[in-house]
């Protein structure tokens, strides 16, 4: 099939993105890497007056330290974002999950944006940004705000970004050196969304666990937070901890689900079995090191 008729907009600011946005009433839908959008414009299930598309506007692009944490572009194309050393160095949980979306070819042209901005339950970029405590930053014609990543997502491809606004970069808090990264996912084949997954972080000093950052993926209608294993684990010793007891806490605070895929209880399963396997493995790491 072909998309059906639209006109195509490619700005050269944010300021004229967002006006062309708030022209078109909610008409308009904003193209970045195309990955997922331009199939749906093909089978007509996206079908926009106004294509808006964001990739000439130089400040959405690259990968900067600001204060308190680093800054991606929405732009970013993921391949890029893989190779930065910036990344590498502070944020290795999002390099970790970054190089399981999609496969080389698609990483070429897809862009971190794009996927924060998507919401798919079972993509790792969401669940990595809820994980790590990440800010999305929001623009408009009526000015700037923040969100938390937590708070951004709503349900399955939705999230609190009204028609008019346009995301201008994802803000992920410092974390520090030598911090443990865990992550884990099980898909029917490499480059697919995920049946059951797991990312995050966490912070030994003075052997106890002193920060913690853990969100499931697949395992829900959004990013799912383990708000209550980050308290239990906030403060333990390693060695202290009841793996088995905390993948029970963990699998709860989930809404795993039934699909075609895999089923509700299957889900429950793998994950808690998930969970007790990477959070052992980042802690024998950190033992190690």
């Amino acid at each position: 099939m072909k998309p059906a008729p639209f006109d195509y907009v490619r700005p050269a600011s944010i300021d004229e993105a967002c006006t062309i946005l708030s022209e078109a009433g909610g008409g308009a839908t904003v193209i970045a890497g195309g990955q997922t959008l331009v199939p749906l414009l093909n089978l007509r299930m996206s079908q926009p007056f106004v294509l808006v598309d964001i990739g000439a506007i130089p400040e959405l692009r690259g990968v900067d330290r600001v204060v308190g944490g680093i800054r991606v572009g929405p732009m970013t194309r993921q391949a890029d974002a893989l190779e930065d050393q910036l990344l590498a160095q502070h944020l290795p949980a999002f390099v970790r999950a970054l190089s399981h979306v999609g496969h080389h070819q698609t990483r070429n042209r897809g862009t971190i944006g794009g996927s924060v901005a998507l919401g798919e339950p079972a993509a790792e970029m969401p669940a990595t940004a809820v994980a790590l405590g990440a800010e999305i930053e929001i623009a408009s014609i009526r000015g700037t705000r923040r969100v938390p990543a937590e708070a951004f997502y709503l349900g399955p491809y939705m999230t609190v970004l009204e028609p008019d606004e346009l995301v201008t970069g994802i803000i992920y808090p410092d974390w520090p050196q030598g911090h443990l990264v865990v992550f884990q996912e099980l898909a029917q084949r490499p480059g697919d969304f995920a049946l059951v997954g797991m990312v995050g972080a966490l912070v030994i000093e003075g052997g106890l666990i002193q920060r913690v950052g853990l969100s499931w993926f697949g395992m829900g209608p959004t990013p799912m937070k383990m708000r209550r294993v980050e308290a239990e684990l906030q403060g333990k010793a390693p060695d202290a901890l009841d793996l088995k007891s905390l993948s029970r806490l963990a699998v709860s605070d989930a809404a795993p689900f039934d699909d075609h895929h895999a089923s509700a209880e299957y889900r429950r399963t793998v994950g808690g079995r998930m969970f007790t396997r990477s959070i052992g493995d980042a802690l024998a790491l950190g033992e190690v090191a």
